[in-house]
């Protein structure tokens, strides 16, 4: 009988023991279900492969909360407690405690190569006769809009919702297929949309210049973002950053993710 008693007690305190470790060995990300390159349900995105990555470091289970990048998307995600982590956030970010960056990239201009409008600039006059598609989120368009409208184009511009209806599958490959088929001159466009959407053998894909508009930048380095009191979940990414550097450098290039040097390089 004493045995039997001490068998069981064993047993609860292995359990009591467990229970936590468990719980602290699961890494929950919010991500967007449809938002390629970057993230969708079928985990086919490379934010996907990335928090694959990380998970397996810390020798954690990757579990996800799908969560549309709209509107307020990390105050109701992230900072809510829905997740420990969203990847993909400027490193600037200042509602959010951030990572290293993992990478960083630009808006780029993509045209048809067999148009040869070899455009190397915002401020090139040969944007004022062409109709330049450009990402709308909500009301917000790009950030080069800006200097467009400054120029003068506006009514050059041509929205594209960031967005689709509920079910349409690569909303954001719109405004490259818009390219391709003639119905815009130029798009303007987050650089890792168009190393992915964009058929490397029709279309050139060329930085934008200038990086930055009355302190406007347009370019920018991605971090992960965690919530500002996890402190030692952001170092504990840190340091997986820093050990899989070449790894996740070998991950963007498979998505053709562009890749702009520090300034001055």
């Amino acid at each position: 009988m004493f045995s039997r008693c001490r068998r069981y007690l064993q047993l609860a305190l292995m359990f009591a023991a467990l229970s936590p470790a468990e719980d602290l060995h699961i890494f929950r990300v919010c991500a967007d279900p449809d938002r390629l390159p970057f993230s969708d349900r079928a985990e086919a995105g490379f934010e996907n492969q990335l928090s694959s990555l990380i998970a397996k470091e810390m020798g954690a289970r990757l579990e996800y909360t799908w969560w549309s990048e709209r509107k307020s998307f990390l105050r109701d995600s992230l900072n809510a407690g829905r997740c420990d982590a969203v990847m993909g956030v400027p490193a600037t970010l200042d509602t959010v405690g951030v990572s290293k960056p993992y990478y960083r990239s630009s808006y780029v201009v993509v045209t048809r190569r067999d148009r040869n409008l070899a455009i190397r600039s915002l401020f090139d006059p040969v944007l004022d006769q062409c109709r330049i598609g450009i990402h709308i989120t909500g009301g917000d368009y790009a950030p080069p809009a800006q200097l467009l409208a400054r120029r003068g184009l506006a009514s050059n511009i041509v929205a594209f919702s960031l967005f689709g209806p509920e079910g349409e599958k690569n909303p954001q490959a719109k405004l490259i297929d818009a390219v391709k088929q003639g119905s815009i001159d130029v798009a303007i466009i987050w650089g890792p949309f168009a190393g992915y959407f964009a058929d490397g053998t029709s279309l050139d894909i060329t930085p934008v210049a200038p990086s930055s508009f009355l302190g406007l930048p347009f370019t920018y380095e991605i971090s992960v973002g965690v919530r500002k009191d996890d402190i030692s979940l952001r170092d504990q990414i840190d340091r997986i950053l820093d050990r899989k550097r070449a790894e996740i450098q070998s991950l963007l290039n498979r998505y053709h993710i562009p890749l702009a040097g520090k300034e001055g390089t």
